[in-house]
């Protein structure tokens, strides 16, 4: 396999993310939002593999480089200060 290509591709899939998961962070969960936020990155992440021709073997690298980005991504949103819902972040931005 290239390691080079994987590299790449898992790099590709962590920065896609990043403003996925910021986005995520202010989403009500499970509204159809969040959804959103979760699953377009992946479909093209999904799209990105195929066309590069790497097999399903690099899968799991790819998808812990997804989920590395939507935390990181939602980490940034709430600046690092724990968990919050939209609700709690909506009323902190009105004050």
């Amino acid at each position: 396999m290239n390691l080079e290509l994987i590299l790449l591709l898992c790099l590709g899939a962590f920065l896609l993310n990043l403003p996925f998961g910021y986005y995520r962070a202010s989403t009500r969960k499970l509204s159809w939002q969040w959804f959103v936020a979760i699953h377009l990155p992946v479909l093209l992440i999904i799209i990105l593999r195929r066309m590069s021709g790497l097999s399903w073997q690099v899968i799991p690298f790819i998808f812990a480089a997804d989920i590395a980005g939507q935390l990181m991504g939602g980490m940034i949103r709430t600046g690092l200060r724990g968990h919050q819902t939209a609700k709690e972040l909506a009323l902190e931005e009105e004050d």
